[in-house]
């Protein structure tokens, strides 16, 4: 798997729901019924496009291959009052631990933390209706349709993060993925170059038949991570949703202090993120089965342990030290406090438009915007002259009429709503 498509924890898409479909003109055609009276049927509204959360999904590469995604449209209304059929819906699924952003806006509009867990990305247009619905006392020969609602449609940003409750950290080669392989089932690569880990490994822990926790094996820090340089942002965010930290040091390098690496990847996560710098950790220093790593590893627990930090002399290697420092993460995990939710805006989940605005344009003309106006129009068959007359009434009853009056709109000036042009008229 090359670099690139194993960077899989951010991606973007497109979703756009299925248009609605059209409603009919339509007459009853009988024999022996000279009038008959209006007969057509609604189109069938357009499917959503809908995320859901899958347990068997674990990254977002198949965002990164396929990134358009849009529902069935709903079909036409027919005479015979015969209904149009809905588009179906369509279903993608994704990794639980996922958050869906605006990408346009950056707004966080979901937050797919559970397996199951759902999110309309897209919703599909509505079906106009037939004439059949326009009946009434005062209109028996309706001749006028509504045409469907357009879809909605937008760019996603989708990003992982990693729902485990203990994140390993530390500089590249400290021995993370070394670690996570000694302690659970996990298999991460392991080999001694930087940036081994390209993609995060989860391995469950069992301390005893009571006592369990899942591990994330972290890709390295560097100085500037917080900047995105390494592997940077991309995976800083996966350690936002770990409880607990714990720390790897290599105590065998001998041009490096461990305590010195321990500042710098401590500094980014306070760079990145305040409360990162302030979650609880423990600090494992790793190799000591190495000459001089056990001396090296003891200057660092008294260094650190005037900070408040406790150091645990490990071998991720001989598993020397590593029941000790599994039970104070165990321990810690018992009052370490949940990550803070993301907070998703509570009417963030529809795409938002102005309220009805009207405004004279520098060229004299006049334009009109709102989604209630906009989804009028485009309602509208703008080519039956038997729809504008209800379309003129409707807008009068949203005010807009009232509006171009009071902005000095004459009969003949130009109103521009969305992509169409009219000429104003109080008539």
């Amino acid at each position: 798997m090359s670099r690139r498509e194993a960077l899989v924890d951010s991606a973007r898409i497109f979703v756009q729901g299925g248009a609605g479909g059209n409603g009919v003109v339509s007459f009853r055609r009988e024999k022996f019924v000279p009038r008959g009276g209006p007969d057509g049927g609604n189109g069938g509204r357009g499917g959503h496009v809908i995320l859901v959360a899958d347990a068997n999904r674990g990254t977002l590469i198949e965002f990164r291959r396929h990134r358009h995604f849009a529902a069935e449209k709903g079909a036409h209304g027919q005479g015979s009052n015969k209904q149009g059929r809905k588009g179906d819906d369509l279903v993608v699924l994704a990794p639980a631990g996922m958050a869906v952003y605006d990408r346009d806006t950056d707004e966080l509009l979901a937050n797919l933390e559970k397996p199951g867990d759902r999110f309309m990305a897209a919703r599909g247009g509505k079906g106009g209706r037939g004439n059949a619905s326009f009946r009434s006392s005062t209109r028996q020969a309706p001749r006028f349709a509504e045409k469907g609602e357009p879809a909605e449609s937008r760019w996603l940003r989708l990003e992982l993060r990693l729902l485990a409750d203990v994140g390993i950290i530390g500089l590249p080669n400290a021995g993370k993925s070394s670690l996570l392989a000694k302690v659970s089932a996990a298999r991460p690569k392991v080999a001694d170059y930087p940036f081994t880990t390209l993609v995060p490994h989860l391995g469950v822990v069992n301390l005893d038949d009571e006592q369990s926790f899942v591990m994330a094996d972290l890709p390295g820090l560097v100085e500037g991570a917080h900047e995105g340089k390494g592997l940077g942002h991309d995976f800083l965010r996966h350690i936002e949703r770990t409880r607990v930290l714990v720390h790897v040091l290599d105590a065998a390098a001998e041009d490096r202090d461990p305590v010195q690496d321990f500042d710098v990847v401590s500094e980014e996560l306070r760079l990145h993120s305040p409360r990162l710098a302030e979650a609880p950790q423990v600090v494992a220093a790793n190799k000591i089965d190495l000459p001089g790593a056990a001396q090296r590893a003891a200057a660092a627990r008294r260094t650190l342990k005037k900070r408040g930090f406790v150091v645990y002399p490990v071998s991720a290697l001989t598993g020397e030290g590593l029941r000790p420092l599994l039970g104070a993460v165990a321990k810690l995990l018992e009052s370490a406090p949940e990550p803070p939710p993301l907070e998703v805006s509570p009417d963030a989940a529809r795409t938002k438009k102005a309220s009805l605005e009207v405004e004279r344009m520098p060229d004299g003309r006049f334009a009109v915007s709102g989604s209630a106006v906009e989804r009028l129009i485009a309602r509208t068959d703008l080519q039956n002259e038997d729809a504008l007359p209800r379309m003129q009434r409707s807008l009068e009853r949203m005010g807009v009429v009232d509006r171009l009056r009071r902005l000095g709109a004459e009969e003949g000036d130009k109103v521009v709503i969305g992509e169409h042009e009219f000429d104003f008229t109080d008539d």
